[in-house]
């Protein structure tokens, strides 16, 4: 089944602009199509990290089929359905179960996940964790009749979900940290909960990006202690693993000193208007940005 779930929605106190963060699972054989979108910051489950029988398992218990079996004709689009969609599903089904016949016996010969798994992914259903402040041309261009079905299904959620949830109010540093409860206080102090306890704000954000990190893996596992070592082999790896650092931010305020911002990565004027980015955020601060050597600005061939 095609979901789309919010984990975090925050809005700039600041300057109005909104960050969200979906967890959303779909059919495997459309998530080309989401990682066209550049505006998006993502974490998904891996074919590289996942055990053989465990995929072997998801494939099994949640195949990914089709949501419309349309009939062959020109063009990119498939508008009618008048073919024996009771065969059609029959027939998909028998191609799964040849590829996990095929995957257990490439198992057998010692093959890493890393290509027995790769059998198995037209029938996977993907979770990917999507975090961005800008939605609207994606919502243009999947939410259009002529897109593929499930990708267009799944935009559907997702812009469905955001006209239904209220963004929380943040103000400059202050996080929006995917996994992290937040409460603010009557003093106005936004304070960040994990596993029931209060967090300072260093360990909220480690553990939200260790929680985006663990996606990889179809399980999440959110107790401190696991969260920080995951983190901190994140950060100490070489190179270093950043992606998972994108998912929390803060926001930017226009009105102060903007050179004390660290992680503004570029900005334009408009008539006196400025907006600020960070990375692939608009008026927010990217986590991501604030990590050393998060990207690789000369690369030295390796000996």
């Amino acid at each position: 089944m095609i979901k789309a779930i919010i984990i975090a929605d925050s809005v700039s106190a600041h300057t109005g602009q909104r960050i969200t963060t979906f967890e959303l699972e779909y059919n495997r054989f459309i998530h080309s199509e989401l990682m066209t979108h550049r505006q998006f910051s993502r974490n998904a489950a891996s074919s590289r990290a996942i055990p053989i029988d465990k995929m072997i398992e998801l494939v099994e218990n949640n195949t990914a089929y089709p949501i419309h079996w349309g009939e062959n004709q020109s063009g990119m689009q498939a508008k009618d359905e008048e073919v024996d969609i009771t065969r059609a599903k029959e027939y998909w089904l028998q191609a799964r179960n040849n590829a996990v016949y095929v995957a257990k016996c490439m198992r057998t010969l010692g093959l890493h996940k890393q290509i027995v798994n790769r059998i198995l992914e037209p029938f996977q259903m993907m979770k990917t964790l999507v975090t961005a402040t800008n939605f609207d041309n994606f919502f243009n261009l999947r939410c259009h009749k002529d897109a593929q079905p499930e990708i267009k299904h799944l935009a559907d959620l997702m812009y469905q979900a955001m006209q239904e949830s209220t963004p929380e109010v943040l103000r400059a540093y202050e996080w929006h940290t995917p996994y992290i409860k937040h409460k603010r206080t009557s003093d106005g102090e936004l304070h960040y909960i994990a596993d029931n306890m209060l967090i300072p704000v260093n360990a909220a954000i480690q553990i939200s990006c260790s929680c985006a990190a663990q996606v990889s893996y179809r399980k999440n596992d959110t107790s401190i202690e696991k969260a920080l070592a995951i983190y901190d082999k994140l950060v100490n790896s070489e190179p270093v693993h950043a992606s998972a650092f994108e998912h929390c931010a803060t926001p930017i305020d226009p009105s102060g000193e903007n050179d004390e911002f660290e992680g503004i990565t570029h900005w334009h004027s408009y008539r006196n208007k400025y907006t600020f980015y960070s990375g692939n955020f608009t008026n927010w601060v990217q986590y991501r940005q604030l990590i050393p050597n998060h990207d690789c600005k000369k690369y030295k061939e390796q000996q």
